[in-house]
């Protein structure tokens, strides 16, 4: 340990933010026929093309969930079908969207995205804002020894104080955002923030004797 007095105590403090790394499409369709056979095969139709579309832009066949509710409703067969979607690419999943609606027009309904954080990105933000508050800590440790002449010397202590998270969403779950926002607007609303606050104490090393270095 350093002797005496020959230590400086400092804290130093970060604030990060993470945009969300996920979204969440929900896509409705429906089909009311006379005949049973004739409902299936219409949802299943578009079904097809929606995963196919999906596939053929790199989504993972694990990243979508299809599900199916077949009744009978007065004198007729009503097959309703919901396919969800998670990208990781938000340039793709519009891609995705927009063939879509384009192909499929009014035949089938897609929700606004749900951005959201994965709990490994989550974790990477807790990580990184800790690591930035301990170099802006060791920073200003540097900056006062350097007003005295001093230079710095190894870490003694360091100890996180406080850690806040506030924003983003952490699960895949449908928020209730109004539909107007824009893409943008979405995204914002999803960005998470950390702050971390921690607490340093460092050894001071005496004056470098410059002249023996040269000798």
């Amino acid at each position: 340990p350093a002797p005496s007095g020959r230590e400086v105590h400092v804290s130093g403090s970060a604030e990060l933010s993470a945009g969300p790394d996920r979204a969440r499409v929900s896509l409705r369709l429906g089909s009311r026929k006379e005949a049973a056979g004739a409902a299936r095969s219409s949802v299943a139709r578009r079904l097809e093309y929606i995963a196919q579309s999906a596939r053929q832009r790199g989504v993972p066949e694990e990243n979508m969930t299809v599900t199916e509710d077949f009744s009978r409703v007065e004198n007729t067969y009503q097959m309703e079908a919901e396919v969800c979607i998670i990208f990781s690419d938000f340039g793709k999943m519009q891609n995705v969207c927009n063939l879509l609606i384009e192909k499929l027009g009014t035949s089938v309904t897609i929700s606004p995205p749900h951005f959201y954080h994965t709990p490994e990105a989550v974790d990477t933000l807790r990580r990184q804002v800790c690591v930035a508050a301990v170099g802006n800590t060791r920073r200003k440790a540097q900056e006062v020894c350097r007003l005295f002449g001093q230079s710095l010397g190894k870490p003694l202590l360091i100890r996180e104080e406080e850690t806040k998270e506030w924003g983003g969403h952490i699960d895949s779950h449908l928020s209730n955002s109004p539909d107007s926002l824009t893409l943008q607007e979405r995204i914002q609303n999803a960005t998470a923030y950390a702050s971390c606050r921690v607490f340093a104490v460092f050894e001071i090393k005496g004056k470098e004797n410059r002249r023996n270095k040269l000798l």
